[in-house]
């Protein structure tokens, strides 16, 4: 398994998060879809994978590129999250969600002009799935790797309310799980792996081309709304905590209340990266 030496995945890695996960987590940078158009020539046809959909997030922000978006993910929550989402949006005629593993692509799925892959990578045997996804894009396809910019310093100074704590929040739940990195049923004492691109490159993908959707919009942020990004997150995810569930948040919610008696945070938005990569038997 590629992930990390001694952990395997198991189907608790988001168990019970999928509630909490488009109200906690931080929108992709506004203006991502318009990019990717632009990147890949978009314009409403064509076929889009995402895989590792979750609650369907980028799969559905850029369903108006495509006459059909395909969603995989192995957890039946996420999947029922992206159906609304679909609903909401009113795509649910061109939207389809599968439950399975990446690792079990593909699936009878067919071909498809772009893979999307929305900080999912690194969950999987990246090697199989990056072989796999690429025999499943059509020539002249794209893989697209997109994730929050991590490199970046995002400052509330001249914002309205006090930051999120993470620091604080981050030593809470390691007071509650310890100090190692909680993955599902095992540990990630190592965090996440990097290095895609050699695994892409490995599997005959050409590229990357790399683009930057900026962020650093203010965002206005409530006590709820952290509270659901941290049981939106694998490593805190509400299963986790058992039986003190309910002490951990009542713990949670107390320190967010000493951090800010108004229930606001300030925050500023993330900017976006993203890599493109060619299928590898045509220009990209």
């Amino acid at each position: 398994m590629d992930v990390a030496a001694g952990w395997e995945w198991d189907d608790t890695l988001f168990s019970g998060t999928a509630a909490y996960y488009r109200r906690g987590r931080l929108p992709y940078a506004p203006g991502l879809a318009d990019v990717l158009a632009r990147a890949l020539g978009l314009d409403g046809r064509g076929r889009l994978l995402d895989v590792g959909c979750g609650p369907g997030t980028l799969g559905l922000g850029m369903a108006h590129l495509f006459s059909e978006i395909v969603g995989v993910d192995p957890d039946g929550g996420m999947l029922a999250e992206a159906a609304r989402g679909a609903a909401e949006h009113g795509v649910t005629g061109k939207a389809r969600w599968v439950r399975a593993r990446a690792e079990e692509l593909p699936a009878g799925l067919g071909t498809f002009t772009v893979a999307a892959f929305g900080q999912s990578f690194h969950w999987m045997d990246r090697d199989l799935v990056a072989a796999t996804v690429r025999a499943m894009l059509r020539p002249g396809g794209a893989l697209v790797h997109v994730s929050d910019l991590k490199t970046e310093v995002r400052t509330v100074d001249g914002l309205p309310h006090p930051a999120v704590p993470y620091a604080a929040i981050e030593e809470l739940i390691r007071h509650y799980l310890g100090p190692v990195r909680r993955a599902g049923r095992g540990v990630l004492p190592q965090g996440t792996p990097g290095g895609e691109a050699a695994v892409l490159a490995r599997a005959g993908f050409s590229g990357p081309r790399r683009h930057v959707v900026p962020g650093g919009q203010a965002l206005e942020r409530t006590g709820d709304d952290v509270v659901a990004w941290v049981f939106s997150m694998s490593f805190s995810a509400p299963h986790l905590f058992g039986p003190r569930r309910d002490d951990f948040e009542a713990d949670l919610r107390r320190l967010l209340r000493e951090a800010s008696p108004s229930d606001r945070f300030s925050e500023r938005q993330p900017s976006t990266e993203v890599f493109v990569w060619g299928e590898g038997s045509a220009a990209s």
